[in-house]
């Protein structure tokens, strides 16, 4: 009863000062703005990065050419050198990798191409990759119009071929369709049978700019005799991630001829690394916000302190008053520590509503597509406007509750 009273007397006093507690309130919905806001922001990044991984296929891994032989260690010595990622070694990968997953193979076969149709042709700066049917769906790349290649296409070399949006716009009117038109690509005519959505520029370089055609296709027009090969393998069950590159290590070792224990000749990267070290950077980030977020509130809660001195001057008769009539100092004590969490709580709904607003505002800008409601933020924000109030409260409470009655009735 005692505290619902206290509550009652917290609110009276504060409809007295209404001014007063209307500025102390925002001093503090200020700074709780900050805090869930910048945080709610954040958490709507996050979910766009991770939507934007899901979408690439982070259950994956790729096993790629491993690096060396022209660096030099820091002791001054060459770095081994390892065969490059032949065409028999994915082959064999493809047809002995029986682990639940599906595997794309893909190879760069030029990265200065140009494209021409009529009059019309692009910078000498296309990328053009050969691969086959799986390429699209494991990276996550989305057709405009147009299909993916078939089954057939791949292994017979079709002339056929998927272009990126900025091709598109620079051999045809804005108007036509390039779905079934001949383009002319490394001295071939190629159908276009897709066109993938715009992207921009991404991990594998500008999807803009690049030209896919059949893996076996880009063998035969590769100019370059050392083609290198990446594998990617899409495992189903994302737990499985481990067990299938343990797998796929194994099998290319055996593959590679590897001798058990040696280095391996190849690398494997699984694709969810890099989504954790973006993960990583928006932990900085909360890190970062929530450090602002209190900064704003030490400085709101020492303007409260001393609105709370304030008013304990102001009322010292009517502690008086109260001490007299039988009031014990731990009851001063509490009227004044819950006038300080009232008014705190007061400003952290305020706060709370005004950042949930603003930082779902700015995560629009990253097209999350979804309202962000952070409960656990808003919990802590509110739990942190308890213990603002407390320490806010407590020396003008205490003092409050050490007056003589005596002195503060003759107190004008």
């Amino acid at each position: 009863m005692n505290l619902i009273n206290n509550i009652q007397e917290s609110l009276k006093a504060i409809k007295d000062n209404l001014l007063r507690t209307t500025l102390t309130a925002l001093i503090i919905a200020l700074g709780i703005t900050a805090l869930v806001g910048i945080l709610t922001a954040i958490d709507g990044i996050q979910a766009s990065v991770d939507d934007s991984f899901a979408s690439l296929g982070v259950n994956s891994f790729t096993i790629k050419e491993k690096r060396g032989g022209n660096r030099r260690s820091q002791q001054g010595r060459t770095e081994k050198s390892y065969p490059p990622i032949r065409y028999n070694d994915v082959r064999s990968f493809v047809k002995r990798y029986n682990f639940p997953a599906q595997v794309s193979v893909r190879t760069r076969v030029t990265g200065g191409a140009e494209v021409k149709r009529g009059s019309n042709k692009t910078n000498p700066n296309i990328q053009v990759e050969g691969t086959d049917e799986y390429y699209l769906g494991i990276e996550g790349y989305r057709l405009q119009s147009g299909r993916n290649f078939s089954r057939l296409e791949v292994e017979k070399g079709t002339n056929v071929v998927i272009v990126g949006a900025n091709i598109v716009d620079a051999l045809f009117d804005a108007q036509a369709n390039p779905i079934n038109q001949t383009i002319s690509l490394l001295g071939s005519p190629f159908k276009i049978i897709g066109v993938l959505e715009e992207v921009g520029s991404g991990p594998g370089g500008n999807v803009d700019r690049k030209v896919i055609i059949p893996l076996s296709k880009g063998r035969q027009l590769a100019t370059s005799s050392t083609l290198r090969y990446t594998i990617t393998v899409s495992v189903t069950a994302g737990n499985q991630i481990d067990v299938a590159m343990g797998e796929a290590t194994s099998m290319m070792q055996a593959i590679r001829q590897d001798p058990i224990g040696s280095e391996l000749s190849f690398e494997l990267e699984e694709k969810k690394s890099l989504s954790e070290e973006l993960g990583e950077i928006t932990g900085y980030l909360r890190i970062g916000g929530f450090s602002i977020g209190l900064i704003t509130l030490l400085g709101a809660s020492i303007a409260l302190m001393n609105i709370m001195m304030v008013s304990v001057t102001e009322r010292t008769r009517e502690i008086g008053v109260r001490k007299a009539l039988g009031a014990t100092p731990q009851r001063i004590r509490q009227q004044f520590l819950m006038e300080a969490i009232v008014i705190c709580q007061i400003g952290g709904i305020v706060g709370v509503l005004l950042g949930m607003g603003i930082g779902n505002i700015v995560a629009q800008f990253m097209d999350v597509g979804q309202f962000i409601v952070p409960w656990v933020w808003i919990l802590s924000a509110l739990v942190i406007c308890i213990g603002v109030g407390i320490f806010s409260g407590y020396y003008p409470a205490y003092k409050a509750s050490k007056l003589d009655p005596i002195e503060s009735l003759r107190f004008e």
